[in-house]
């Protein structure tokens, strides 16, 4: 009974025959012509069919999946009207003098490993569209249509090397009982569309996947992240049992959905949800978050070749905070910079950018693009609870430089006779060791903070989060990690300032103790991932948390 071995992107069991996708023809070949012009016709010819399928499937995916599908190839189709993608696809034809379907897929992969580099989950997930925008101009190219998935006649479970947004959406998800791939990071379309509807996914089974045979039975396991191949009676029995088990705890932490993250003894522990959108919100409300402790707003900024308008910015931030309202809000300010590079900014490459121009350091040179920010974010504040938190802060200069910034608009919108409410938090993300050693002058100028896990591990021991060789060290149980909270919580309540942790290692139950006896005020997490740790908080008491971690501690 062979077992494939994935990443768990979509929980839960399912069972069933495999529909395999096949994706476009191979890869060109490079190919070099005597008449670039000719092809630069081809390619532009494409792009113009391009335009055209995308606004079809624009228009036809809000009643296929919802509103956010469609989202996927609005991004695709601003991607066509993108100079620096673009000019690389042209400047290919024409300097580089190869093939229009050539150019393509060299562009391509030039851009989905920019975007893979970038050490961020969801920019990573945003490679498949990438990819998803290059298969279909050189299948137009090539003559193959707009490479919709057939029809499906029966429940399948779908599998493909890596599932696009345009195959995924225009599925009948009625008929579709599972998701599985070779590869797909955990916020791809197709995962994220997966958890949406409660479909059980596997991806990242390398090179196992090509032993998957059409129409052949499958398992797919998606709590452990495994497929089971040629199952015996007595294994889907037991995979059977798993599922009903899933079903009954679903509905039982569901009942959790609307009480309180509290301790045996009293100590409440509020759990905050993470998005990158403002239609996230829904699910996080129905996964019983109590907030959004990270609402990231750089998705603004990859969606045009000119920074987001302030009436667009507002739009989204008025948007979550009208959904979460009377909760609150926290959206952090740009993050871009160095290996998040956003076209609209256009910045230089650097030899070393996980140390270089980024996120505040970006906001306090480029002024007016921070400024125009702050205002959305202050308009949109008159429609909820909104907190304004800083990234990658290393000293007090830079929070009262964004102070000054926020003062002069504040200033702006009183004299406008602009409403905006008088009641906001500005916090900061404590991600560096100077933020941790200077954590008590923080507290003085900053409402609250929020510890960054990921990039808190990268900087303290000086291992590149994305360099597969340093995951060994990516550990947040560390010791030197757990006494670098303990002492960003102690300052900060000594001042009066809450404390939460944000990333997906703030649901790591095997840690949940930790965070309590270190006094954390707040857990930002997948909005997926909450009601098992309000479960896990509930059973705890924190006394006996205190002692686990001084245990760990050392």
């Amino acid at each position: 009974m062979p077992v494939l071995k994935g990443l768990s992107v979509s929980g839960g069991i399912a069972a069933g025959p495999v529909l395999l996708l096949r994706q476009s023809a191979d890869a060109p070949a490079p190919r070099r012509t005597e008449n670039p012009e000719a092809e630069l016709v081809l390619l532009r010819d494409a792009v113009s069919v391009a335009k055209t399928q995308l606004e079809r499937l624009y228009r036809a995916a809000p009643s296929a999946c919802g509103e956010e599908s469609s989202a996927i190839f609005e991004i695709q189709s601003i991607m066509l009207e993108d100079e620096d993608f673009i000019e690389c696809l042209e400047g290919t034809v024409l300097g580089g003098r190869m093939s229009a379907d050539y150019a393509v897929f060299a562009t391509g992969r030039r851009f989905m490993e920019q975007l893979r580099q970038t050490g961020d989950e969801y920019m990573a997930g945003r490679a498949a569209d990438v990819d998803d925008l290059s298969r279909r101009l050189i299948g137009i190219l090539r003559g193959e249509g707009d490479g919709a998935p057939a029809e499906l006649k029966r429940p399948v479970i779908v599998a493909a090397e890596e599932l696009l947004p345009s195959q995924t959406v225009r599925l009948d998800k009625r008929m579709v009982l599972g998701f599985v791939s070779r590869c797909g990071a955990m916020n791809s379309h197709a995962s994220i569309l997966a958890r949406s509807l409660g479909i059980p996914a596997v991806s990242e089974l390398g090179e196992g996947f090509y032993s998957l045979v059409d129409g052949e039975e499958i398992i797919v396991d998606g709590e452990d992240g495994a497929v089971v191949r040629y199952a015996t009676p007595e294994t889907r029995a037991r995979y059977d049992q798993k599922r009903r088990e899933l079903c009954r705890e679903k509905r039982r932490l569901h009942k959790l959905s609307k009480m309180p993250s509290v301790t045996k003894d009293g100590v409440t522990v509020e759990l905050m949800a993470n998005i990158g959108r403002p239609d996230e919100a829904a699910a996080a409300l129905a996964q019983g978050a109590e907030g959004i402790g990270l609402f990231r707003s750089e998705f603004l900024y990859f969606e045009g070749d000119d920074p987001p308008s302030e009436q667009s910015q507002f739009e989204a931030y008025r948007q979550v905070l009208r959904d979460m309202a009377p909760r609150r809000v926290v959206i952090r300010t740009l993050d871009l910079g160095a290996d998040k590079q956003a076209p609209c900014l256009r910045m230089a490459d650097e030899r070393n950018p996980a140390m270089g121009y980024r996120a505040i350091r970006v906001c306090l040179d480029l002024t007016d693009i921070f400024k125009t920010q702050l205002r959305a974010l202050l308009r949109a504040s008159a429609y909820g609870r909104l907190a304004i938190m800083l990234p990658m802060i290393t000293c007090v200069e830079e929070v009262r430089g964004a102070l000054r910034l926020l003062e002069e608009v504040r200033c702006d919108l009183r004299a406008a006779a602009v409403p905006f409410s008088d009641q906001i938090e500005l916090g900061v993300m404590i991600e560096t060791p100077a933020a941790v050693v200077m954590a008590d002058k923080l507290a003085e100028t900053a409402d609250f903070f929020s510890i960054g896990t990921n990039d808190l591990i990268q900087y303290t021991f000086a291992a590149d989060r994305t360099n597969a060789r340093m995951r060994y060290l990516h550990d947040l149980s560390a010791p030197a990690i757990l006494r670098m909270i303990r002492h960003v919580v102690r300052e900060a309540h000594m001042r009066g300032r809450r404390v939460g942790i944000c990333g997906e290692m703030a649901a790591d139950l095997s840690l949940l103790p930790c965070y309590i006896a270190c006094g954390a005020d707040e857990l930002s997490m997948s909005p997926q991932a909450v009601l098992r740790v309000r479960e896990a908080v509930r059973g705890l008491n924190a006394a006996d948390c205190k002692a686990l971690c001084d245990k760990m501690l050392g």
